[in-house]
């Protein structure tokens, strides 16, 4: 195996179509950097790219999008679903084949300076490359969002840069952990509640399922909502355990489940062995599992 760092940066932005392509474009532009994929949703208003190569020109290329984002996007003016607090929201390093967690946690931290000094946006670590407990998960570093951090909480100070936050760009979460499934279960109804009620009992931080974290959302571009989720250690529970609990606890509700939508790609060791039919993923394809796309894009296997 070879060193690869895998980066999947969330921008807040998911409406304007010129922005997510000139931020392809910025990642293709970049020699030795395979950009495996990209997802856009206007209701959580919130783009997400996957890319994956060496460190340094994974890092290169993650630089070009956060020139983008604090260019254009302005979160006085963001309304979305999804919890932000920068324009280039969160960047997480995911250390792949032989390269360590200590080597993406350097990378990391090289990165947010150079975020801090080029671009005057500061940044939060979070994950493996937190500096203390309480910053280990990303809700919490985010709390609030972008009005809460504005106040200058000095408890709430960045880890590079700041003490205050770019006035238009806010703050970044620069994070290292293992390879995350970003995944929505969609409900066939345009009540929020039951999706709400839903997350809040199947999450970890309310007694839920360990490693999951999940919001209700409702999404009025479709006139429906959903059980929005970030499944943070998919060996300790996976998409199938997850499902399954949320179709039980829509049926109590009387509400059905329509569909579940990946955001980004899946690691091949949680699709389980029907190979993630269970899971009635929407157009879910190959090209949606990491290790095809590293191998395809990369020509190195991870396994």
């Amino acid at each position: 195996m070879v060193s690869i760092l895998e980066c999947v940066p969330n921008c807040s932005e998911g409406r304007d179509k010129a922005f997510l392509e000139d931020v392809r474009d910025a990642v293709r532009r970049v020699q030795g950097v395979a950009l495996l994929d990209s997802a856009a949703d206007p209701d959580h208003h919130r783009s997400v790219f996957t890319m994956a190569g060496a460190p340094d020109v994974v890092s290169g290329a993650l630089f070009e999008i956060a020139k983008l984002a604090v260019k254009r996007i302005d979160l006085r003016l963001h309304q979305g679903k999804h919890p932000r607090m920068g324009a280039l929201d969160v960047a997480p390093f995911v250390p792949l084949g032989d390269m360590s967690d200590q080597e993406a946690i350097q990378a990391a931290r090289r990165f947010a300076l150079r975020l801090w000094e080029e671009l005057a946006v500061p940044s939060y670590f979070y994950g493996l490359a937190a500096t203390t407990p309480a910053r280990e998960r990303l809700e919490n570093v985010r709390r609030g969002g972008f009005e809460a951090l504005l106040t200058g909480d000095p408890s709430r100070a960045p880890d590079v840069g700041g003490p205050r936050l770019h006035p238009t760009a806010g703050a970044t979460a620069v994070g290292v952990r293992k390879p995350l499934i970003a995944w929505n279960v969609e409900l066939a109804t345009a009540d929020a509640a039951p999706a709400r009620r839903i997350a809040r009992m199947i999450r970890e931080s309310s007694g839920g399922l360990p490693a999951v974290r999940a919001l209700g959302l409702a999404l009025p571009t479709r006139g429906t909502t959903q059980v929005s989720m970030n499944l943070v250690d998919y060996e300790r529970t996976g998409p199938q355990a997850v499902f399954d609990r949320i179709g039980e606890l829509a049926a109590a509700e009387g509400v059905a489940v329509i569909d579940s939508e990946l955001i980004g790609l899946i690691p091949r060791g949680a699709l389980g062995q029907d190979g993630g039919e269970g899971l009635r993923i929407r157009a879910f394809s190959p090209a949606m599992i990491l290790e095809n796309r590293i191998e395809q894009e990369l020509g190195v296997a991870l396994t």
